[in-house]
């Protein structure tokens, strides 16, 4: 049975009506082409790297100048199209996100179940990645359109957590030398490759004791019926044994009694043999029922002790998997999230607080070939403008300018100046959980959103960039009855 996302609304409109949206967005693509050819000429296509497949981590970085997403893995970017964000008043805030939801045909809950066909959620409040019809400037009420096409390939190469920031500008990451505080616990994944092994021997082994329970109840049963056979057969021996007897106390004849004496004699005889018979089959059925008292709590150990195993094995995937570690300026504090929940917090100390630090989100991209090292990657975002700086327009012929330009590489002296300045007590090194491919670290001047929450990765907004497409929404309720995150042992990150 099909779920339906609950961002929408079946009395709205009738589902047949629907495609009747379908026709409507192939309309606007017509008169999008008609109105604004001049826009559109200088659109590019989608740009894809097809000679290697996509790895982990992959990253988004939208740029709102150039309007381009352009997608990154371990190696490079990898894909690459055009955006239509949100217009002036509606504008897409400028920040860092992650993808908290995919849904891939969702109708809006905010305007008039308009269709946004691979939806792939970053705030709670509405803005999200999903297809739609690019006029080649900003044109949304505060998500990121992507080009049809795009938007599905982008969402079957993405899983939950993957991160998404906003850049007022198109920048690009650049592998970081400088050793970033935080690094894998040496020997975690063959500890994780040993508990995994452990579990699946003792899941083999409950099996087989389940298994010997079941043979050994079967048999217990099966022994059950000589002694029943012989029971029937030694209660039907002393009726004969007593119709002989009350035979005998009868006046009746020397030939009768002489009869009566000689059945009477072979109920006895009968009585004594089909006796042994019991007793063997009896002393027989206890052993099996001994042996299924046995079985059964040797199956009970062996339960427990795949039961055991089981949580051992989730535990230690619960510690592998990625950590994020956000520190504000603002606040002078660390924050620590693991699986969209938040683990740990713990103030630190930043040198001269006063003067800003930048914004810096730094990826954990693989591991080297140590297993306690893993690389590093770091996107710088500017600082933003002042509160009284003017907004510069995003019209038209902004929209369109500027896409050919290749993006900015990050400059990593600003990021290691950044971590530089950071100090955080040794005790809380220790207890941040192990770093791992996907990991990160955010440093910013910024506080924490408030769209930071449950089921949310770290979330922080650019102060100084226009937030229009995220101060003007209401906040979307989250799905109550579904998961943030599924184990890795099955599906990740589904809803």
């Amino acid at each position: 049975m099909r779920r339906t996302p609950r961002c929408v609304n079946p009395k709205r409109k009738p589902a047949r009506l629907r495609p009747v949206y379908l026709a409507a967005a192939g309309l606007a693509v017509l008169v999008a082409a008609g109105d604004d050819a001049g826009a559109r000429s200088g659109e590019r296509s989608i740009e894809s790297i097809e000679t290697r497949s996509a790895s982990e981590p992959l990253m988004a970085i939208v740029s709102l100048r150039n309007q381009r997403i352009t997608v990154y893995d371990a190696k490079g970017w990898i894909l690459r199209a055009p955006v239509s964000s949100g217009t002036k008043g509606r504008e897409t805030p400028a920040g860092i996100f992650s993808v908290i939801q995919k849904v891939e045909e969702h109708y809006s809950n905010l305007y008039d179940d308009a269709f946004m066909p691979h939806m792939q959620r970053i705030t709670w409040s509405g803005i999200a990645l999903h297809g739609g019809v690019l006029p080649g400037r900003p044109a949304s009420h505060g998500c990121i359109r992507l080009p049809f096409e795009f938007a599905g390939r982008l969402f079957d190469a993405t899983a939950m957590g993957m991160r998404v920031i906003v850049a007022p500008t198109d920048v690009a990451p650049v592998e970081f030398a400088h050793p970033v505080p935080f690094q894998a616990k040496p020997g975690a994944g063959v500890m994780a490759a040993a508990r995994t092994a452990e579990a699946q021997e003792a899941a083999r082994k409950a099996a087989e004791a389940r298994l010997a329970a079941g043979t050994a109840l079967r048999e217990a049963t099966q022994a059950r019926a000589p002694v029943r056979a012989a029971e029937n057969l030694k209660r039907r021996a002393e009726a004969q044994l007593a119709a002989a007897e009350t035979k005998l106390g009868a006046g009746i004849s020397a030939e009768a009694k002489e009869q009566a004496e000689d059945a009477k004699a072979q109920a006895v005889a009968k009585i004594a043999e089909l006796q042994l018979q019991w007793d063997v089959a009896n002393v027989d059925l206890q052993q099996r029922l001994d042996a299924v008292t046995s079985s059964r709590e040797a199956a009970a150990a062996a339960e427990a002790a795949r039961v055991a195993a089981a949580e051992a094995v989730r535990e230690i995937a619960r510690e592998l998997q990625p950590v994020s570690v956000l520190i504000s300026r603002k606040t002078q504090r660390l924050y620590v999230r693991q699986a969209f929940m938040p683990i740990l917090e713990s103030p630190v100390t930043i040198a001269d607080p006063d003067r800003p630090i930048g914004t810096h989100v730094f990826t954990a991209i693989e591991r080297a070939t140590d297993d306690a090292k893993v690389r590093w990657s770091v996107v710088s975002l500017a600082g933003g403008r002042s509160p009284n700086a003017t907004v510069e327009p995003r019209d038209r012929a902004r929209g369109s300018s500027g896409r050919d330009v290749e993006p900015v590489p990050t400059d990593p002296d600003s990021a290691k100046a950044a971590l530089g300045r950071i100090a955080i007590p040794q005790d809380v090194l220790d207890r941040i959980g192990n770093i791992t491919p996907r990991s990160s670290l955010i440093v910013t001047d910024e506080a924490l959103s408030s769209e930071t929450g449950k089921g949310t990765e770290f979330v922080v907004l650019l102060s100084g960039e226009p937030q229009g497409g995220i101060k003007n929404r209401r906040r979307y309720a989250r799905p109550r009855s579904l998961p943030f995150w599924h184990s890795p042992f099955g599906s990740p990150f589904t809803w």
